[in-house]
């Protein structure tokens, strides 16, 4: 696997994440098991590959696949622009994250408190969504640049909605991180726009 072809992956993690926040903030629900594929993300810590990451295979990352795709195109009718626009602030802010090594001490002693925690609740339920909520709030939300989430507030003024969004939140910056560890970098969106788009074409044809 080239290096853009993982680059490619651990961005589709950050894209879906936005996906997933954008259609919670609008229909107050999304798929479990689409939730707990990157909640898994967070408890990688020794991957062999990019896609041990993403649990072996990046099926789960289709649909962020997909507003990558859009995005990349530039098709002003058919722009994700909130999608779009939680995944560059995801980006920015897990710039600012790795920049404050206090913070991400805290975020790796918190996420093994959860991990010891799984041996008795599931990943998706409402005590573990609430303890990785809690480490955004505690960890990414300190900074002063805040990510806004629109949508119906009905929805979002609901606790587990908004615990939700956090936690998404969380998993598409530890996409980001990786994707910076391998190299990944915003002018790339430019750069190698090209490139991407045809690797994306193809895997989406798959």
């Amino acid at each position: 696997m080239t290096k853009l072809q993982q680059q490619i992956i651990a961005l589709g993690g950050v894209f879906q994440a936005a996906h997933l926040v954008q259609r919670l903030a609008h229909s107050g629900q999304i798929h479990d098991a689409a939730l707990s594929s990157l909640l898994k993300t967070l408890l990688v810590r020794n991957p062999q590959s990019t896609l041990d990451v993403y649990g072996g295979d990046d099926y789960a990352l289709l649909d962020g696949y997909r507003c990558l795709q859009a995005s990349l195109r530039r098709d002003v009718e058919n722009l994700p622009r909130e999608s779009l626009g939680y995944a560059m602030s995801m980006l920015t802010l897990e710039r600012q994250l790795e920049r404050n090594p206090q913070l991400l001490d805290l975020t790796a002693q918190r996420l093994e408190q959860i991990e010891r925690q799984l041996e008795y609740v599931d990943i998706t339920s409402a005590a573990a969504i609430s303890a990785f909520a809690a480490i955004y709030q505690d960890t990414i939300s300190t900074f002063r640049m805040r990510i806004q989430v629109h949508g119906d507030m009905r929805f979002l003024q609901q606790d587990m909605v908004a615990s939700k969004v956090r936690a998404l939140l969380l998993c598409g910056i530890r996409s980001a991180r990786l994707w910076r560890q391998l190299g990944g970098s915003r002018w790339h969106l430019l750069w190698k726009r090209g490139a991407m788009l045809n690797l994306l074409e193809q895997r989406l044809k798959d």
